[in-house]
């Protein structure tokens, strides 16, 4: 693994919950939580774990709306069901004979 990404994951491995999607913020936040005497080093690093954090939220949000198309297919299947179900009034005309 090149230096970029262990020195990234190492970062992430202990502060994870704080990195969010935003390139700015997490080039704050590494200026906090470690000594990058790099600037270039720095952005490289916030750009990593920047696009670790995108993936994995892109992730969490495709299972969710799989998640919600599975729901709403089986939604629309017991309706299906229930409305084949119901049966038609039949309306019988009875003839009736006068004599």
């Amino acid at each position: 693994m090149d230096r970029i990404k262990r020195l990234s994951m190492e970062v992430l491995d202990q502060h994870k919950d704080k990195f969010t999607i935003s390139f700015a913020d997490n080039k704050k936040l590494l200026d906090q939580l470690a000594v990058v005497r790099s600037k270039g080093l720095k952005n490289e690093m916030a750009g990593y774990i920047t696009k670790l954090i995108k993936r994995e939220q892109d992730t969490i949000e495709s299972k969710e709306s799989d998640v919600e198309e599975e729901e709403i297919e089986a939604e629309v299947e017991v309706k299906e069901t229930q409305e084949a179900e119901v049966p038609q009034e039949i309306t019988i005309e009875s003839s009736e004979e006068t004599n």
